[in-house]
């Protein structure tokens, strides 16, 4: 009965992990959803556009939290996430871009609030993160679309419900109210991208908005 009873409960931590991911994963589906809307009309998006960028980096953190710690105990040879098994090896293969292009897509986007508009280093690096990016989470979303609203969805039926439920919501919710508070700090703070068309106008000049190449595309 004591080993039954360890048994279960390394079953409910695995299907507890892999609620939380796809949890996560649904809140950042949202979000980079209404990101996408946004990007196509940067000049007068702007500023939802820098809001749920910055809203968007607790819930990618809690999502590679999550994943690699999957991966980490199934490395080590717990037998419950060795039963389990790994990911598919497409995605393990393509696990490194999505973590490396979502790090520096969401770094460069950090460091652009700092300096300001511009066709610098950091804006290429934005720019071409969001590239590679945008082609490998497509894949990594592809594969996972069927799963992800059934296990989300069953942390909220009691039926289905397994031990840690009412943690894993709190820890997806406190995720995003940290985001959102983040978001509120970049977009107050955005003074340099807010008045981006005032920079290096001369006294008395019209300025001109920028092209859409010098503004932030996370």
């Amino acid at each position: 009965m004591h080993v039954a009873g360890i048994r279960e409960q390394e079953t409910d931590g695995v299907a507890g992990n892999a609620r939380l991911t796809s949890s996560t994963a649904a809140v950042l589906f949202v979000l980079l959803a209404i990101e996408g809307v946004t990007i196509l009309s940067l000049d007068s998006l702007l500023p939802p556009h820098i809001f749920i960028g910055v809203v968007l980096i607790p819930p990618v953190l809690l999502k590679v939290a999550s994943t690699g710690y999957r991966l980490v105990r199934y490395y080590r040879g717990s037998p419950p996430y060795v039963r389990k098994g790994p990911p598919p090896l497409l995605l393990r293969a393509l696990g490194p871009l999505v973590v490396g292009s979502t790090g520096v897509l969401l770094a460069t986007g950090v460091a652009l609030l700092v300096v300001g508009p511009g066709d610098g280093l950091v804006s290429l690096l934005h720019k071409a993160s969001f590239i590679v990016f945008f082609a490998v989470t497509a894949v990594h979303v592809l594969a996972h679309v069927r799963r992800v609203p059934a296990e989300t969805a069953a942390d909220w039926r009691p039926a289905t419900r397994v031990a840690g439920a009412t943690s894993r919501r709190g820890i997806v919710l406190a995720s995003l109210v940290a985001g959102l508070a983040l978001g509120a700090v970049a977009v107050a703070y955005d003074g340099a991208w807010a008045h981006r068309s005032d920079r290096g106008a001369k006294p008395g000049e019209v300025a001109t908005s920028p092209a859409p190449s010098t503004t932030i595309a996370s």
